[in-house]
């Protein structure tokens, strides 16, 4: 498994790394369907297992996945794979607790320690900022950001994270929380890494990058050959395209190029997705979903940049420009 030095970390982290959101299983939050169906936790188990066996010594989940569900599991593979060779990131700041609002400091602290607990862990190696919405005028921003380096002072955690669907939204407060890694929503499709200044912020100052849903939930690798309707509990239910017959053949006809083009590769178009977000950046991962010991291991052959120009072509194909 191909290795990078995740930014000012110092850190040695695969390119591929293991992200666990699906192993939280279905959940409702505030009327919204936030989890993935379809979990086993055993499954799940086994795919950390082999995921470790295979080089992937990163992982990645939050409080908030099936409300530390995820985290859960994590805390219960210690007896086969060692903590000390494992780098292990989490979040907070999704769930609000009884405050009712994101970051309430004392919460913080609360779901700190509920995750140093659930993972069976003394300390978080990084730990991130779920979200930048830190109320309607950043009024709880100051307070969480305390917090956060209180934790770090303790000795609770190694390193601060940042992440967000929205890249402008990190870019709002990356100065004054100064992370050490940023973790963007990033895919060929849905990319504002670059264009929101993200990119340039990272590379000057030695960040770490982990970039999130590089496969759009599964829908860029083309396997599905008609409309899906998710159940609710499962975030897909949310996303329009996996309802659109023309985007699910759209995602096919990309999926099919990506086979001939990248022939010589193994696991071909995962190998494309993945290749193409981290060409160019050599401190980044990408985080891939792995809820299955198949999955860890085709994740396990990805992990290769591509060169600028096969990236390009790759966001081409399946932007359809």
């Amino acid at each position: 498994m191909r290795t990078i030095r995740f930014g000012r970390t110092k850190v040695q982290v695969p390119t591929i790394s293991l992200g666990t959101w699906g192993h939280g299983g279905e959940r409702v939050s505030e009327g919204n369907s936030v989890g993935w169906s379809g979990n086993d936790d055993d499954a799940a188990k086994e795919a950390l297992v082999t995921a470790y066996r295979n080089g992937i010594t990163h992982w990645d989940t939050a409080d908030a996945y099936g409300d530390g569900h995820a985290e859960q599991l994590i805390g219960q593979v210690w007896d086969e794979v060692p903590r000390r060779e494992i780098f292990l990131a989490t979040k907070f700041g999704w769930v609000k607790g009884p405050s009712n609002h994101w970051y309430d400091p004392k919460f913080m602290r609360q779901q700190c320690d509920r995750s140093l607990r659930y993972m069976n862990t003394e300390v978080i190696d990084l730990y991130y900022f779920h979200h930048c919405m830190f109320g309607e005028n950043d009024e709880y921003f100051d307070d969480a950001l305390t917090t956060m380096r209180k934790l770090r002072e303790e000795g609770k955690i190694r390193f601060v994270g940042l992440s967000d669907w929205d890249g402008k939204r990190i870019m709002k407060f990356i100065e004054r929380v100064d992370p050490d890694v940023v973790q963007p929503y990033r895919n060929v499709v849905d990319d504002d890494y670059e264009s929101s200044g993200l990119k340039a912020w990272v590379d000057a100052r030695d960040l770490g990058a982990a970039f999130f849903s590089p496969l759009k939930h599964g829908l860029l690798l083309g396997k599905y050959t008609e409309p899906q309707n998710f159940g609710e509990g499962d975030f897909r239910s949310g996303v329009p395209a996996f309802r659109d017959p023309a985007a699910i053949q759209r995602m096919r006809h990309a999926a099919g190029e990506m086979r001939k083009k990248f022939a010589g590769r193994p696991e071909a178009v995962l190998s494309a997705l993945t290749g193409a977000l981290l060409a160019d950046n050599p401190t980044a991962c990408v985080l891939l979903g792995q809820r299955n010991p198949r999955q860890a291991e085709a994740a396990s052959k990805a992990g290769e940049p591509l060169s600028h120009e096969e990236a390009e072509w790759v966001r081409k194909v399946y932007r359809g420009t």
